[in-house]
Order: C-alpha cells, then sequence, then structure tokens
C-alpha cells in the first residue's frame, strides 16, 4: 500500500514582525555606515518577505525589551550566548510542537490518538533532551511505547526528509500511524548583520510548525490529502560552501551564500530528473500539476521558476509563504504544501512537485498525488489559516 499523508496541521507564534520595521530595527543599529545601510535596505526589499512570526515579543514589542537578553529598551542588539538562546528554546518551542500536533490530529477525524505508533520529530534552531519527541507523547497523551526518532540540525529541508522517513516506516509496517512534527525557532539566532550572509538571514527567516499524520490505511470515511508516492536526495558537487549551518558561540550561524540561486540553476535539472526516472517507472513531467518548492528567499524561486519553465502561477503558494510567514527553515515546506492541497479542485486527481534544499548543498524532491476527493478536507477548520499559539 502506498503511504499517505492523512492530514496537516500548522502552528505559528503569536508576535507577528513586520518586514519594514525589522529593516528599521536593523539600520537602527550603533556602527550602521552608509554602506551597510544601503545593502540592509537592498536585500530586505529584495527577500520577497512582508511579514513574519517570531516568539521572541520584545522584537515586536518596545515595552516587552526591559530585561531581554535579546535586545536593550532603546534597540540595540545584544549577543546572548548559544546557552542563552538555547533556554528560550526549550521554553517555547514545546508548546508549538504541542498546537501543531493537536491541529494536525484534529484534522484526521476518526483518529484515536492512541492508536499513534511512530513519533518522528524535525528541528535545527535547537536541542534539549528528553525532547520534544518524548514531550509529545507526555502532553498528548500517547502509548508510551510509541517509537520516536528526532531529526535534527538538517537544515530547510528537514520537512522532506521527515516526510520521506514517515513514509518509509508506514511502507516498512502497514499498520503504523506516524504522527510527524517539525518546529523552527529561527529568530532566536538573529544577531546584528554586518556580512552579507548575517543579513540574508535577518531579511528572511523566521519561526513557525507545522504536522502531519501518515499512514497507509486511513480511518473510515478520510480521505487521504497526498500518496507520498516516491523521495529522491541529490548532493550537488562542489555546494557544500553554498548553504551552512554551525554553532557558534553567540548563536547558531547560517552561511546562505549569494551563489545558491546560480548553484540551484545549474543542478536542478539532475535532480529533477533523478525524482522522474526513479526505479518505480519513469514519470512524464507534464503529469505535474502543481509545484511545492521552499521559499528559501525570492532570488531563489525566481531562479527556479525561470531554470524549469514554469508559469509565475505556479509558485504562487511558495511566494505567499514567503511572504507571510518567511523562511522558517524546515517548517517551510509543509505551510507550502498545505497551501497546495488546499487551493486544489477537489474533483481532480493532482500530481505535486515538492523540492527542498539544506546544506551540502542538498536536493530533496519528491512526488505526491492528491486524490480526487468529494469536498474539500476539514473546511470547517479553515484550513488557510495556521493555528496560532494561545
Amino acid at each position: 500500500m502506498t503511504p499517505a499523508l492523512l492530514s496537516l496541521g500548522t502552528a505559528l507564534p503569536p508576535h507577528v514582525l513586520e518586514q519594514t520595521d525589522a529593516q528599521d530595527l536593523y539600520q537602527a543599529q550603533p556602527g550602521t555606515d552608509r554602506l551597510n545601510a544601503r545593502l540592509l535596505r537592498t536585500v530586505f526589499g529584495a527577500s520577497g518577505v512582508q511579514r513574519r512570526h517570531t516568539v521572541l515579543s520584545e522584537l515586536v514589542e518596545d515595552g516587552a525589551r526591559a530585561g531581554s537578553p535579546y535586545i536593550t529598551e532603546d534597540g540595540r542588539f545584544l549577543t546572548p550566548l548559544t546557552g542563552v538562546r538555547n533556554r528560550t528554546y526549550v521554553e517555547q518551542a514545546p508548546a508549538l510542537f504541542a498546537e501543531a500536533a493537536r491541529d494536525a490530529l484534529a484534522r484526521c477525524p476518526g483518529l484515536d490518538p492512541a492508536t499513534v505508533t511512530d513519533v518522528v520529530t524535525v528541528s535545527c534552531t535547537g536541542f534539549f533532551a528528553p525532547g520534544p519527541d518524548y514531550q509529545l507523547v507526555r502532553d498528548l497523551g500517547l502509548d508510551p511505547a510509541v517509537r520516536r526518532a528526532h531529526i535534527g540540525f538538517m537544515g530547510c529541508h528537514g520537512g522532506l526528509i521527515g516526510l520521506r522517513q514517515a513514509a518509509a516506516i508506514a511502507t516498512a509496517d502497514p499498520d503504523a500511524v506516524v504522527l510527524l512534527v517539525a518546529v523552527e525557532l529561527c529568530t532566536l539566532h538573529l544577531r546584528p548583520a554586518r556580512d552579507p550572509d548575517a543579513i540574508r538571514g535577518a531579511a528572511l527567516f523566521a519561526d513557525g510548525a507545522a504536522a502531519a499524520v501518515v499512514s497507509a490505511r486511513a480511518p473510515e470515511g478520510v480521505t487521504p490529502l497526498l500518496e507520498l508516492d516516491r523521495f529522491r536526495t541529490l548532493v550537488i558537487p562542489d555546494g557544500e560552501d553554498a548553504i551552512a549551518w554551525t554553532i557558534g558561540d553567540a548563536g547558531f550561524e547560517m552561511i546562505l551564500g549569494a551563489a545558491v540561486p546560480q548553484v540551484l540553476e545549474d543542478n536542478i535539472h539532475n535532480a529533477l530528473a533523478a525524482l522522474l526516472d526513479g526505479p518505480e517507472g519513469p514519470v512524464d513531467r507534464d503529469r505535474i500539476t502543481d509545484w511545492a518548492l521552499h521559499p528559501g528567499g525570492r532570488g531563489i524561486l525566481d531562479k527556479l521558476e525561470d531554470t524549469l519553465g514554469l508559469p509565475p502561477e505556479a509558485l504562487r503558494e511558495s511566494r505567499d509563504v514567503l511572504a507571510t510567514r518567511g523562511n522558517m527553515s524546515s517548517v517551510t515546506v509543509l505551510h507550502v504544501l498545505r497551501q497546495v492541497i488546499d487551493a486544489a479542485p477537489a474533483d481532480e486527481t493532482r500530481t505535486v512537485c515538492a523540492l527542498a534544499f539544506g546544506p551540502g548543498l542538498t536536493v530533496e524532491s519528491a512526488l505526491f498525488t492528491i486524490p480526487a476527493r468529494a469536498a474539500a478536507p476539514a473546511a470547517e477548520l479553515d484550513p488557510a489559516a495556521a493555528v496560532p499559539i494561545r
């Protein structure tokens, strides 16, 4: 049996950071000279981001800055140690993990949470043990014998890696019910932006969560949202320095090189060919009706749209997620998939190509089927809107 995605839930922190306010905040930092200010304006303006969510209220509300280890009351960025940032992750991440998971479970009517056999968690922006996988078992009242796995520090393609792992579990065990939950708190690692890599990160990265239920068997009356047909991984030669993610003394440090769009342009056709010409049998590219591309930035989407010869509407969902939620690392492609599913005509069978990119430079790709259904899934829950933390 083909493993399927039965539900897909989301969650966002309550604090909304407008991009214009973020740019003003960075430009007001001490030591910002004319050249740095011009670079900030250029990168923020070209990012494709309009607003983002953050767990740090002090980035949004001046009145929340008293005693903050991240920013002074007069708006100057501080440089908290990695341990301080990770403590904030430990305090803030569990609520997002639980909220997204509850949303995914609620969107799968007829599923008893006690029947969940596996929990897979994904995150690259913090660590603790016993970790979020353990806490989900405890907080959601899952079977204490549930099998758990955590995918850590993989980067922006972690969401597709998590789906691939969930699909593998469901393929190996047709009775398995897998709960996949991804959470990223990227804004914990923002820092004063001087070099281009730091500025690109400051303009793009955001916080968010997503969760999915994956199984090869669906409860009675539940039509799968996606059939998870195939996955592929391609490590791009000479792309190791294009995207990197390291742990520094003052937070996790992202390298998002300016060469990423060009590296993808040179290699994306090979990645797509590996997906379509797989051992499962060839698939004609013309069968692809929808694209779910990780929006690493507007420049990346522009380059892929041009290189793959896609019409502008093909990346509508990717651009919308980038504009309204920013780059949430591993979480982002799951939010894009959610919007692709919600926009699909109910009476059509659709083929979705998903692509995500991470350190290495590595391309994760997948081919999914949206089965025709009598009505849009869980319409009463307004699936077009992410679920905020209360």
